[in-house]
Formats: structure tokens, C-alpha cells, sequence
């Protein structure tokens, strides 16, 4: 039977996203047939794959693809560590089977979460080359001036990250310190320094959307499946 990276035979079977396999294959979490594991390890069906040192249960055939969107509320972190009493399975309160969070929102920020069982979504989701938009409501300490919103359209140089000016992104006004923001990539708290950049601070921060999944009027720490032509869209969109 042939071998495939660890990675993608996790991600496959549902365990977690390739990205979440990889954070933890360097954090020593996983062993193979009683073995420390180093990232690109090759597995087949018939190694034993240990993770925390519980021996996983990998059926060979991929289960149902499960996508829910999750409203996500201050105070919860983006984490599924066990260890932490913020963490998003504590507030979702799943009973289903494994699920894992597509990109993050950072603790002080609320809003859409998309969770699946198919690590295969995440990374097309989450690449800043696929251009897909994710849509924030953001309000400011103190008002944004038109000149402000025109500059931020164009591009911020946020810092440290060595990665230049952000990605040109939508910026429309809503109120004199409030805006929706549509960014294509995801950068850690990316939307508060691109306003730290031009000396504002965000007091709110809302996800609203992303793609063609909308939060609506999903009431805080509440979860849904999406729907039939939500799901169809979004696979569509994603060429899966």
C-alpha cells in the first residue's frame, strides 16, 4: 500500500487541517509506530499513530465533509488546546465528530469561524493568491478620516512581518469611526495594525463574512451546519 506525508494523511481522515498536523508534529505531539515524528514523515494504513499518547482510530475511508459556521465571541480563543480554559471546543460545544477551525480571530475580536472536518478546505480558504474575501465591521476609538480610508485601500505597512505593504483591500465607511473592511489575507491582527498605522485603536471588531458565508443574525457562541447551496458555492469557489 503506498505511503503519503503525514500531514495529508491526517488532514484526510478528519484528525486535523495539514497546517494543525504540522504545529504539532513540531510541538513532538505525535508518534509512529512508538517513533518521534519529524515534519514529511511518509505513513501508510497500517502504522500506528499516536497523538498525546492515545493511539488514533483512522478509518481508511474519509468521512462525511462537515462545515459549520460558528459565532465566536470575545473572550474565546482560537485555540483547541485542552489545556486552555478559553479554548473554541469549550465554547462551541460540539458533540459530533472531530472538527477544526478554519483561520483564526484573536481573543478580542468576535464574528464568523468556519469549522470542518476536511482538513483539504483549509488550506484553499486561508492562501491570501486565492483572493477570497472575508468581511469585518470595524469600529474606532476615534474618527477615520476619508484620506485615512484611501490609504488603507491602497496598502499599510504594518511592521515587523517583513512582508511589505498589506494586500490592496475593500475599505467602506459606515460611520464616522466605523467601516467594513474586506481583506484577502489574513495576517496576525492584521486589521488592528493597519489602524495602529495611522493612530487609531479598534474598540470592535466583527467578522461578518467569509466568501460567500455570512454570518447573519447567528446569535453569539452558536453554531449552525451550512446550507445545501452555501456548502455547493463554497466547493465551487474553491475548484473541490
Amino acid at each position: 500500500m503506498s505511503s503519503q506525508r503525514l500531514n495529508k494523511f491526517l488532514a484526510q481522515r478528519g484528525v486535523c487541517s495539514r497546517r494543525q498536523a504540522d504545529r504539532w508534529i513540531e510541538e513532538g505531539r505525535f508518534r509512529v509506530n512508538g517513533e518521534p515524528v519529524t515534519l514529511g514523515l511518509q505513513v501508510s494504513e497500517g502504522d500506528v499513530i499516536e497523538l498525546d499518547g492515545k493511539v488514533l482510530e483512522l478509518k481508511q475511508e474519509k468521512p462525511r465533509r462537515i462545515i459549520v459556521a460558528f459565532h465566536k465571541p470575545v473572550g474565546v480563543e482560537s485555540t483547541q488546546d485542552p489545556d486552555n480554559e478559553r479554548n473554541l471546543d469549550r465554547a462551541i460545544n460540539w458533540k459530533g465528530p472531530r472538527i477544526f477551525m478554519i483561520g483564526r480571530l484573536d481573543i478580542a475580536s468576535e464574528g464568523l469561524l468556519l469549522m470542518t472536518n476536511d482538513g483539504d478546505l483549509v488550506n484553499p480558504i486561508l492562501k491570501s493568491s486565492q483572493n477570497h474575501e472575508k468581511e469585518y465591521i470595524v469600529v474606532f476609538d476615534s474618527p477615520i478620516s476619508d484620506a485615512q480610508i484611501k490609504e488603507m485601500r491602497s496598502g499599510v505597512d504594518i511592521g515587523d512581518d517583513q512582508r511589505g505593504l498589506t494586500k490592496p483591500c475593500g475599505v467602506d465607511r459606515l460611520g464616522r469611526n466605523r467601516v467594513s473592511i474586506r481583506l484577502t489575507e489574513g495576517r496576525n491582527r492584521q486589521i488592528r495594525r493597519m489602524a495602529e498605522a495611522f493612530g487609531l485603536r479598534v474598540v470592535r471588531l466583527k467578522r461578518i463574512r467569509v466568501m460567500n458565508v455570512e454570518l447573519g443574525d447567528l446569535p453569539k457562541g452558536e453554531w449552525r451546519y451550512l446550507t445545501k447551496m452555501e456548502e455547493k458555492t463554497l466547493l465551487e469557489s474553491l475548484n473541490l
